[in-house]
């Protein structure tokens, strides 16, 4: 699904607030992730990404994304510039006859997706996790409820019957996640006791990091903030050794990596996975509640059903996180 801005016309205005110089300029679209588009703005023998935030801005928040990245350059891990436009902000908003958006300019980077089986990939994910929790010690701000709540029995009450009376034909499975799975998982979501918070990446997946000519690069940076490094640790666990079908020795080295380097985060069981199992519940939430949310386009609709769809078929599993918990304190 492509997002709301007319590529023709979007293309020379880009290249003016970003003063990238003469066209001709093109724009098209690449992928759609959960709160934004990807759009490849071309011309001069250069591109660059251009991301289309879906939902609005914070500008706060990119400001945070940001820093954390400038930081991160500095200890060399590697990762698209997001560039200021021409009046020094890193957020832009583009304005047109039939609506606008908010916009990011980064450096578009070509390669392939990591493979997260890669030993050598693993060292480098391993590494660059312990580099960003060293250079984010010390977070004082709250983390965000997205990743220390998660939705209780009316909220899920609530997007449960809107699925049933839109007679969606995943509204059963989605019952009996609501009825088995989901308590259990709840049970572990709690706020982060103070002291062990850090500034990081908060979306340490595979599918973020891009394999270039000059090695790994980290990608999508829009969630930056404060974060207990446990927590994180656990996530990416879990997220990188194959979810519930775990690979025990790939958890191992991914853990060996990290401690190697001076990361000091440990598991001490399922309590250290409460950022996974909050933002799991409350991204399949989100994706519900979008699916049958009139006021959203119908391609947005359609991509909310789709992504619950997959949350449902692929919750973290407990079992899962405690073969992970175990192999990690042999």
């Amino acid at each position: 699904m492509a997002g709301h801005i007319p590529p023709h016309d979007a293309a020379g205005v880009m290249a003016e607030r970003y003063s990238l110089g003469a066209g001709p300029w093109t724009m098209a679209p690449v992928t759609r992730g959960a709160l934004g588009q990807i759009w490849k703005l071309s011309g001069n023998g250069r591109s660059w990404a251009v991301k289309e935030l879906l939902f609005g801005c914070d500008e706060a928040q990119v400001a945070r994304e940001a820093a954390l990245r400038n930081s991160a350059a500095a200890l060399g891990i590697a990762s698209p510039r997001l560039h200021p436009d021409r009046h020094g902000a890193h957020v832009s908003r583009l304005d047109f006859p039939d609506g606008g958006a908010w916009v990011k300019l980064y450096d578009w980077v070509d390669g392939v997706e990591a493979d997260p089986s890669d030993p050598d990939v693993l060292a480098w994910f391993g590494r660059t996790m312990a580099l960003l929790h060293q250079a984010g010690e010390g977070a004082v701000e709250t983390p965000d409820d997205w990743y220390e709540r998660c939705p209780g029995d009316a909220d899920w009450e609530d997007v449960l019957k809107k699925v049933r009376d839109a007679g969606l034909p995943w509204s059963d499975e989605l019952d009996r996640f609501v009825s088995t799975s989901a308590p259990p998982l709840a049970h572990w979501v709690t706020p982060s006791a103070p002291g062990d918070l850090v500034t990081s990446h908060l979306d340490l997946q595979p599918q973020n990091v891009l394999i270039g000519p000059d090695g790994p690069v980290l990608l999508d940076w829009d969630n930056a903030g404060p974060v207990a490094a446990e927590r994180e640790f656990a996530r990416a666990l879990h997220v990188w050794s194959g979810g519930n079908d775990v690979d025990i020795t790939t958890a191992r080295l991914l853990a060996r990596a990290y401690r190697e380097a001076g990361g000091r985060a440990v598991l001490t069981g399922p309590e250290s996975f409460s950022l996974l199992f909050a933002t799991a519940l409350n991204y399949l939430h989100v994706q519900a509640a979008t699916a049958v949310d009139p006021t959203v386009t119908a391609a947005q609709r359609e991509f909310g059903g789709r992504q619950a769809v997959t949350c449902l078929r692929n919750a973290p599993d407990l079992a899962a996180v405690s073969l992970l918990v175990a192999a990690l304190d042999e």
